[in-house]
């Protein structure tokens, strides 16, 4: 008995420690859940089986919004003070300058006849109105000028890209002399051609029309080929300046110039002259030749 008592005891003791352990170890973790499947919602939102809308790409017709009127400042001055600050600052904007440019000082090699040609113009003004006077010349080394026009115009600017012309033009050589009324367009044309259109009536009656186009091809930063067209066309004859009615003269010429700076820029190209119709005769008969063909050099310059 006293053995079976003891027994009882042992396992007795042995019980807690027993269940403690069992207690104590890490269960197996539990297996994880299944995923779930992605929800179609398509149906329950009512677009199941309809086709995605194309965009409208068409432009409205809603107008649009005002300009505003309000700035800050007017939270913290007088309306007297800001309105006296706008016109203080357009005017600060509308400056004047004074510009020289000569487009063309150049020495023309020609067999048998080498010559000069010069090109430009000087204005006073701003962005908007201009006084400008514009030369032109050429002629033959050891002979006197064959051609001296200068022009003196009010120029408009009508939009960005264009300007009125309203002046006279004054020609000394050919002898003789004539002084011209002048009204002419000049601007910018799409893809950057520059051109220019005047109408010349002279006092003694003759009308006269030019017409030009040149075109600044930069090759690199430095290096700009201008090709430039000119027209010139007379509505009767005039046989004392030696000119024909219709088409006077087409000159074409080409000028690669490098920029040295922006206000400085050496160059070598080709110049042709054509003169036409009845001027070609009248030239012919004075012993020159109806056209010509030049090779120049020379700067281009401004300040």
């Amino acid at each position: 008995m006293r053995r079976l008592a003891f027994v009882a005891l042992a396992c007795s003791g042995a019980g807690p420690a027993f269940a403690q352990e069992v207690h104590g170890d890490h269960a197996p973790p539990a297996a994880a859940a299944p995923q779930d499947q992605p929800v179609d919602h398509s149906a329950h939102m009512g677009h199941a089986g309809e086709p995605e809308a194309a965009a409208d790409d068409t432009p409205g017709d809603a107008p649009p919004p005002p300009v505003p009127t309000d700035r800050a400042a007017d939270a913290f001055y007088p309306p007297e003070k800001v309105a006296q600050s706008l016109k203080d600052v357009l005017k600060g904007m509308d400056f004047t300058t004074f510009t020289l440019r000569v487009d063309q000082l150049e020495y023309r090699a020609r067999s048998g006849k080498d010559g000069y040609g010069f090109e430009g113009e000087a204005w006073y003004g701003g962005d908007i109105d201009r006084a400008v006077v514009a030369f032109q010349g050429e002629g033959g080394f050891g002979r006197k000028a064959e051609n001296i026009e200068v022009d003196g115009y009010w120029r408009h600017a009508i939009d960005p890209w264009f300007n009125l012309q309203v002046g006279m033009r004054q020609d000394f050589r050919p002898v003789p002399d004539r002084t011209y009324a002048m009204v002419g367009i000049q601007g910018l044309a799409p893809y950057w051609f520059e051109v220019q259109g005047q109408l010349f009536v002279s006092n003694k009656g003759d009308v006269h029309a030019r017409a030009t186009a040149a075109y600044d091809q930069r090759i690199t930063q430095r290096l700009v080929l201008e090709p430039e067209l000119e027209a010139d066309f007379a509505f009767q004859d005039v046989p004392e300046l030696g000119i024909g009615a219709g088409f006077e003269k087409i000159e074409l010429s080409a000028r690669l110039r490098y920029e040295v700076s922006r206000m400085f820029a050496p160059y070598l190209g080709l110049f042709w002259e054509r003169r036409l119709g009845g001027t070609a005769e009248h030239a012919r008969l004075e012993g020159e030749k109806a056209s010509a063909v030049s090779v120049v050099t020379g700067v281009r310059f401004w300040f």
